[in-house]
C-alpha cells in the first residue's frame, strides 16, 4: 500500500526489452538505499513495481506487457522524471489516502490555468466508466500523487496543485494533452461492490 505522498522525483535511466516485457532502471537520491530490499514494492508514477535489482542509488523493476499497455510507463523516454514512493510500513504517517498502485486508467490533461499561487488542472478520463468513482471533495491519485477533486463534469475532473506539489512531484512539468496515470479511491470500489452484493444477494 502507498499514501500518494511522493518522497522523491527520480529518473528512468535504463530500458531493456525482455520477450515483450521491459526491465527498467530508475535512479534516486533522497530515499535511503538501506530502506529498499530486493522484492520490495515501490510506486513509480502511480504504478506498483517490484524491486528486482538494487545497486547503490539505482533499482530495476520488471514491467509487464499489460502495465506497458495500460499506463504511461511504456511511453517514458530515457531520462524522464518519475514520482517515487516506497511502500507504506506499519507506523508510517498516512498523509494522503490509501493507494494500491494499481492504475485504473489513463487521463489526459485538458487545461492548466493559474489560480492565485496554485494551478487549476482539468483532466479528462480516457474511460468514461471511471467517472462514477470520482466525486467532488473525494480523493484521486494522478501519477501516484494524492489529490482532492474540486469539480466533476461528466468524465472530466478538476484538481488544484499548490506550489509545493508542483515543486516536489512531476505534476509541475505537465502540459495540456499529456497523459497521466489515474487510480480512483479504493473506498469507492469497495462501496460499489458491497452495494452490488446487497442487490443480487451473492
Amino acid at each position: 500500500m502507498f499514501t500518494g505522498i511522493v518522497q522523491e522525483v527520480g529518473r528512468m535511466v535504463e530500458r531493456e526489452k525482455r520477450d515483450g516485457d521491459h526491465r527498467m532502471g530508475f535512479t534516486f537520491g533522497r530515499i535511503d538505499p538501506a530502506a529498499l530490499r530486493i522484492g520490495d514494492s515501490i510506486c513509480v508514477q502511480g504504478c506498483c513495481l517490484t524491486v528486482v535489482e538494487l545497486q547503490d542509488e539505482t533499482f530495476r523493476a520488471d514491467v509487464s506487457r499489460e502495465t506497458l499497455r495500460l499506463t504511461t510507463l511504456g511511453q517514458l523516454a530515457l531520462g524522464a522524471h518519475v514520482n517515487l514512493e516506497p511502500a507504506l510500513k506499519a507506523g508510517d504517517a498516512l498523509g494522503g489516502h490509501l493507494l494500491s498502485g494499481h492504475v485504473d486508467g489513463l487521463g489526459q490533461v485538458v487545461e492548466i490555468a493559474e489560480e492565485a499561487r496554485s494551478w487549476r488542472m482539468d483532466i479528462a478520463l480516457a474511460e468514461d466508466e471511471l467517472a462514477r468513482y470520482v466525486a467532488r471533495k473525494g480523493s484521486v491519485a494522478v501519477d501516484g500523487v494524492s489529490l482532492t477533486v474540486n469539480l466533476v463534469r461528466d468524465a472530466t475532473f478538476r484538481v488544484n496543485l499548490i506550489p509545493h506539489t508542483r515543486e516536489v512531484t512531476t505534476l509541475g512539468r505537465l502540459q495540456p494533452n499529456d497523459f497521466v496515470n489515474i487510480e480512483i479511491d479504493l473506498i469507492a470500489r469497495y462501496v460499489e461492490r458491497l452495494l452490488a452484493t446487497g442487490r443480487d444477494g451473492t
